[in-house]
């Protein structure tokens, strides 16, 4: 299932993504029997991710989202020290029950890779730039590296 694409600063609320099309997407990403469950991990990670991004990024995100994912991510209060990609994942597994770290990366992967069709290129790399390394990869994308520069004699 395709998204619909963020709203830019001049749209108004309807031409925002809705609710149903975010969670039907992370239903087929993630492959989950029902929606509910869907509902449910969308929550959790967004939550997770809701105190961990912050400025301008964290408000672009919100206005980004559905309405009901963007309650989800301002209301969480912003994180005292920011997360590894690992840590994070660890932090999601903890509040889903039974889950494992290798469950908790496919359901934190199953959400935020469907973001990036509706955030848009330029928000996604902005909140990338924002997380610690590894999160390029649990959005969907390939996690770049600086490359080292050839040493002069």
């Amino acid at each position: 299932m395709s998204v619909r694409p963020v709203p830019r600063q001049n749209d108004t609320a309807q031409d925002r993504p809705r609710w149903t099309d975010l969670v039907e997407a992370v239903r087929e990403a993630g492959q989950y029997p029902t929606t509910a469950e869907a509902e449910r991990v969308i929550r959790i990670v967004l939550s997770a991710l809701g105190g961990h991004v912050i400025g301008d990024e964290r408000v672009d995100l919100a206005r980004a989202l559905p309405e009901e994912a963007a309650r989800v991510v301002a209301s969480q209060i912003p994180a005292t020290r920011p997360l590894t990609a690992a840590e994070f994942v660890d932090t999601v597994a903890a509040r889903i029950e039974g889950a494992t770290p290798a469950t908790a990366r496919w359901d934190v992967s199953s959400v935020l890779s469907v973001l990036p069709p509706l955030l848009g290129d330029d928000l996604v790399d902005r909140l990338i730039i924002q997380l610690p390394a590894g999160y390029a990869l649990l959005f969907g994308r390939p996690q770049l590296m600086p490359t080292a520069r050839p040493r002069t004699p």
